[in-house]
């Protein structure tokens, strides 16, 4: 593989990094770039939709709830202790509307055209907007115009409007008992608002706790005034016309959130925290592999090679972390295979998706000392703090939750409570086989059975009776006359056959014998 120096020079070729993407995996991308450059200089270019600095998005319920200011949670500057040679330009409030691989130039939605060697896909995850009724105008323009006083919790501007419109006494639903459900509801409850949350789920955050971590959030989410229900299913929102609005189109706010199931929670204030959903937009519109995810495989490249994607809209190995421990950790491997001391991969024209997921289009480039630096997954880490009068609660989750068990199944055993005995037809989970002898006998509490006891069979007579045979309607004798024609008709006069003749007429008995 060529390097990317000019030939017949002395000076090295600057090296152009764009990184689409101004959040917490962008900056840190950003941040390591800088700190390893060497010998050769980087032109690092960070473009982000949003126009506030980069901040730490895991602190907004602590801004939501007043503990913290806006600026307190930014992200150091990435040319901060940055060697000489290597900068980083940061466009705020720019979004990127096309890829141009053929070129390898990003075009934006100002007209600019920024040239790369190498890009990096940072583009994170939008809120999920649920279906519900009332939610959009039907005949609306703009699809994303919420009605006034429903916010997503996920950008800081999301976080200033909800923290410009709650009140003490305020009524707040959030819908949605995630993680990001949890946090608002909580942050929305130390504002003084009467919250109350709906979840669609069996218990809280059912992604990251089992049953008994749940009941013990919720129990402390209750003990701040919030009011839970789970299992309860949002169908639509109500709203009410307040007055006219910019371009002739009314302005509604919301009055209440209707349940499935008939109830409806007046609410002046609506937290939708229904999850999120990679921004892939851009990737497909490029012809990248896209599954749930941008796809990438152990060197965090696409299926171009000079296109890498980290953070939120990442899916490796069939799975899209969505949280900031693994984006870090991607981060700082793709710092590893773009730092300047490998060279990076060359253009070999463009090629379609990889027919499968993790496929490396060339092999990873190895550092001087011959590590070869791959992403092999994260064990996810999720930690929340609650705070309240009574104490707080910390709680962290490592790993995925493991599966419930079925419904019908149990844990067997190591042998029979007393009252059962070994039988054909009747089962126990696990195996094992047994069935009822006797009386009942109660078990110990830890013991958890399901006894199929064996179906009773009909008996039968051991010699049955004939069924009588019935003929059809056609078939029938012909002074048979359903009931529901009316009443029956008397039966004609039958006249004399062959066979009355030869029948013996019976005498009268006249007395006696």
């Amino acid at each position: 593989m060529e390097s990317n120096r000019e030939p017949g020079s002395g000076s090295p070729q600057r090296r152009r990094v764009v990184i689409v993407g101004g959040g917490m995996a962008g900056t840190r991308l950003a941040q390591q770039l800088v700190m390893g450059a060497g010998e050769v200089p980087l032109d690092v270019t960070v473009i982000g939709e949003e126009p506030h600095p980069a901040y730490n998005r895991v602190l907004l319920a602590e801004v939501l709830a007043g503990r913290y200011a806006p600026e307190v949670i930014a992200l150091p500057a990435p040319a901060a202790g940055a060697p000489a040679g290597a900068g980083v330009r940061r466009l705020t409030g720019v979004r990127v509307v096309r890829v141009d691989r053929p070129t390898a130039e990003v075009l934006c939605d100002d007209g600019r055209r920024v040239p790369y060697d190498a890009l990096v896909l940072a583009t994170g995850s939008n809120p999920v907007l649920p279906p519900l009724r009332g939610l959009f105008e039907p005949d609306a323009r703009d699809l994303h115009a919420l009605p006034d006083g429903v916010h997503a919790f996920r950008t800081m501007d999301d976080c200033l409007a909800l923290g410009a419109a709650v009140r003490p006494g305020t009524r707040a639903v959030v819908i949605g008992g995630g993680l990001l459900g949890v946090s608002a509801a909580r942050a929305l409850a130390q504002r003084g608002a009467q919250v109350v949350l709906a979840h669609q789920g069996e218990h809280l955050m059912e992604r990251q706790l089992d049953p008994g971590a749940s009941g013990l959030l919720r129990r402390h989410m209750a003990a701040l005034g919030v009011e839970i229900h789970t299992e309860c299913r949002v169908r639509g929102l109500r709203t009410r016309v307040a007055g006219p609005g910019g371009g002739g189109r009314p302005v509604r706010t919301v009055q209440a959130v209707e349940l499935a199931d008939g109830y409806a929670l007046e609410a002046e204030l609506v937290v939708l925290a229904c999850g999120v959903r990679p921004r892939v937009g851009l990737a497909r519109a490029a012809g990248l592999e896209v599954a749930h995810g941008i796809v990438v495989d152990d060197e965090l490249r696409t299926s171009d090679p000079r296109v890498f994607a980290i953070g939120d809209c990442a899916e490796h190995n069939g799975i899209v972390y969505g949280l900031v421990g693994p984006a870090h950790e991607q981060a700082d491997v793709l710092a590893q295979l773009l730092s300047p001391t490998p060279p990076l991969p060359e253009t070999r024209g463009l090629r379609p998706p990889a027919p499968h997921r993790g496929s490396a289009p060339d092999p990873a480039p190895q550092s001087p000392e011959g590590l070869n630096f791959r992403y092999t997954g994260t064990r996810t880490l999720t930690r929340l703090t609650l705070t309240s009068t009574s104490g707080s609660l910390d709680l962290a989750a490592f790993g995925p939750p493991p599966p419930a068990p079925p419904r019908n199944m149990g844990t067997p055993p190591p042998s029979p409570p007393p009252g059962l005995r070994p039988g054909p037809r009747s089962s126990i989970a696990g195996g094992a086989e047994f069935s009822l002898h006797g009386h009942p006998h109660p078990h110990p509490p830890d013991a958890h059975f399901n006894v199929r006891l064996p179906r009773p069979r009909r008996l039968r007579h051991p010699h049955p009776r004939p069924r009588r045979r019935r003929h059809p309607p056609h078939r029938r004798h012909p002074q048979h006359v359903p009931q529901s024609r009316g009443p029956r008709r008397p039966p004609p006069r039958r006249h004399p056959s062959r066979r009355s003749r030869h029948r013996r007429r019976a005498r009268p008995c006249l007395g006696g014998r």
